[in-house]
């Protein structure tokens, strides 16, 4: 064969191999993978699997929905690069994930006992929305649905009610924060970065002997069974979002895209309002196994706003972008001023 057949025939075959491709892509099946850390069949899983339902009914059935619980995809830090690579499409994620998207996501969590009830929380988050929703998108990804999972409160091996309780004790700490590790340092605590998944074995071996975790989370992980003490103080709400790679959204048919958007409005409200009742579920269904519950006094509250107040000027600008740290601090005032 002389040298110009050869190049015909290579580049016919290659000819043929493209379009082969081109077909397949075309008619491949589409995906929808979201995970998250959520126990399975929780009140989050329950809701991921009807937003997988409205995004397989928009294309008549067609598409294969997956949703991974437990944090049986890695951590949320872990989570977040496979969205950004296209291993998955979405996730469920608290704030801990969300701040390696955007560390405005941040305002809403990591600002100790600013919040005095959910009222306070659903304000600020809704005068908050369309500018982090913005912030997201510009870094390649849609939010679809606000949630929150409850109040952070701290479970202990031994009891304990006001700050100085607390100082020399092995705090749980989220591996990716590195900036609240160093300010618990200062303070006197003692932060021990892990993954979720090692929060129950170190709990159990001593690793840690506190874990700032929410009722429900407590509960579900049997975290309270090794550390059966918890400290009724709404420390911070744990805040979350689902969201979506912008690639993986805007590669869907607008009425698939209008499909996701509109369950996630559904979605949102009803993930809260169940999550908010859990808090009080949870916590009498521990106390029934043992759990003591101890209330801190008027003097020890006095302590832990000191201690708040204390932190304020270390968070703003280096746990909490200091604009956003400013925005949230005025919309709380602003909205306490309504309520009077």
């Amino acid at each position: 064969m002389n040298d110009r057949r050869r190049n015909l025939l290579v580049t016919a075959l290659g000819a043929c191999y493209v379009c082969s491709a081109a077909g397949n892509e075309s008619g491949r099946e589409p995906v929808l993978r979201i995970a998250s850390l959520v126990p399975r069949n929780s009140v989050y899983h329950q809701q991921l699997l009807h937003l997988g339902q409205a995004w397989r009914k928009a294309q008549d059935g067609r598409g294969r929905f997956s949703v991974f619980t437990d944090g049986s995809q890695g951590g949320e830090a872990e989570m977040v690069k496979r969205i950004r690579i296209g291993q998955l499409q979405g996730g469920l994620l608290s704030v801990v994930g969300l701040r390696d998207i955007d560390e405005s996501a941040t305002a809403m969590q990591s600002i100790p006992l600013l919040f005095r009830d959910w009222a306070e929380v659903d304000f600020v988050r809704e005068k908050l929305r369309d500018s982090i929703e913005r912030r997201f998108l510009a870094k390649g990804f849609v939010v679809l649905a606000w949630g929150d999972a409850g109040w952070v409160r701290f479970f202990s091996k031994a009891q304990a009610s006001k700050p100085d309780d607390y100082r020399g004790l092995k705090f749980f700490t989220w591996g990716n924060e590195p900036e609240q590790q160093a300010i618990m340092k200062d303070l006197g605590y003692l932060p021990v970065p892990l993954e979720t998944a090692d929060i129950l074995p170190a709990i159990q071996t001593g690793m840690v002997s506190v874990v700032p975790s929410t009722p429900y989370f407590a509960m579900a992980t049997q975290i309270f069974a090794s550390a059966p003490h918890m400290l009724e103080l709404n420390w911070a709400p744990i805040v979350g979002a689902i969201v979506i790679s912008r690639k993986a959204f805007e590669a869907m048919p607008a009425e698939v895209q209008l499909a996701l958007r509109q369950s996630g409005e559904q979605i949102g409200p009803i993930v809260r309002a169940r999550a908010r009742a859990e808090v009080d579920e949870a916590v009498a269904a521990m106390v029934k196994r043992g759990l003591v519950v101890t209330k801190p006094s008027a003097q020890d509250m006095r302590q832990w706003e000191s201690l708040a107040e204390q932190l304020y000027p270390r968070i703003r600008g280096k746990l909490v972008p200091s604009e956003l740290f400013d925005e949230v601090m005025a919309q709380v005032k602003a909205f306490r001023a309504q309520r009077r």
